[in-house]
């Protein structure tokens, strides 16, 4: 059967996909940027041509014109071709500097190369089924922790914890945390040291993870931090904790329904669940309106999804969205479940649960 094209729409389409090239392709350069520090340095310079800018950043000048090159012409960095000089404008910066955490952008866009090292795998994933396992993702704990930093550490003192009423103030007094899928365990370090007379556990199933956060709690001086590897899915705990946290671990359980029963046992009475994750939807079509679907789509079926079915699970993946959420909280003994947005974070919900 001839189908006949209407020829605005194909061509606006086609303008549609250059865009998409150059924005994947500037993506990957931002996050060249941030990892050379060429975004800190230049966040501090008054214009300079490349290789006054080189010199400032310890990198070669062939490379960083290049790499400037695609800043002028994707919009990042602005040129002045009367004097060759490169400038990074203050309001572009405060997306892309360390110093703009947590809404430094750059360090996200450092996803774009991570998740492009597996693609060969998750092709044949596509064809044959199955999974990419966690050990298949060069830098993944070194960019998350990057990442947790940005919208779990960044914001936990000022938004996430005084979200909760009473939390602060039993954290002051004094009570025993568990985070689940703790990381690198930036999260518990930084409560451990703002909440001395707590205690808080760590588990996750990454020696790296857990290595770094034990080097990092030695080097703080905190004694209140106890991080152990250990699978979430067989906690095998009652009654131990007065709250327990998970930030953005959830969805990558092979066994999430295990994993929430089991923090469920693992609360005292009036214990209370807080769990950060991504704000999707479980309805393809709401998750329209959000500006980070796309992105956040990728992630879960290149990563979230896929870690998830490599160790024979469910494949929930990050956009298992707010509904499946407070359905499988319910299902695992939760009677009251609150979800909050929080100010510092456009990306994730909020979950405060109660059994």
């Amino acid at each position: 059967m001839t189908r006949e094209i209407d020829n605005a729409r194909a061509e606006a389409f086609g303008e549609k996909m250059v865009g998409i090239l150059n924005g994947a392709a500037t993506a990957l350069m931002v996050s060249v940027g941030h990892r050379t520090g060429l975004f800190d340095v230049m966040s501090g310079l008054d214009p300079r041509e490349s290789q006054g800018i080189a010199d400032e950043a310890g990198l070669q000048e062939r490379y960083v014109r290049e790499w400037l090159g695609a800043m002028v012409t994707g919009g990042i960095v602005e040129y002045d071709e009367s004097s060759g000089c490169y400038h990074l404008p203050p309001e572009h910066a405060a997306s892309l500097t360390r110093e703009a955490r947590p809404n430094n952008l750059a360090a996200t866009c450092q996803w774009i190369p991570v998740l492009g090292d597996v693609e060969d795998q998750i092709v044949s994933c596509f064809e044959h089924g199955g999974g990419v396992p966690y050990s298949s993702y060069e830098r993944f704990h070194a960019v998350m922790a990057e990442e947790s930093d940005q919208t779990v550490v960044a914001g936990l003192l000022e938004q996430i914890l005084p979200g909760v009423p009473g939390l602060v103030e039993s954290l002051e007094r004094g009570i025993d945390l568990l985070d689940v899928g703790c990381g690198s365990a930036r999260a518990i370090n930084a409560m451990a040291e703002a909440f001395p007379n707590s205690r808080f556990t760590g588990y996750d199933l990454s020696s790296e993870g857990i290595a770094a956060g034990k080097a990092e709690a030695a080097a703080r001086g905190l004694d209140n931090v106890h991080l152990e590897i250990r699978d979430v899915a067989d906690l095998g705990i009652d009654d131990a904790f007065d709250v327990v946290t998970a930030f953005d671990a959830i969805h990558d359980q092979a066994r999430p329904d295990a994993v929430l029963a089991g923090i469920a046992g693992a609360l005292r009475g009036d214990g209370l669940f807080l769990m950060q994750d991504i704000g999707g939807s479980s309805h393809v079509h709401e998750d329209r309106a959000n500006p980070m679907a796309p992105f956040l789509y990728t992630i879960s079926c290149m990563h979230c999804m896929t870690v998830s079915l490599a160790s024979g699970g469910a494949g929930l993946g990050a956009m298992w969205g707010k509904e499946t959420a407070c359905n499988m909280l319910a299902n695992a003994g939760f009677g009251s479940v609150v979800v909050k947005e929080l100010p510092h974070d456009a990306m994730n919900y909020y979950y405060v649960a109660r059994k």
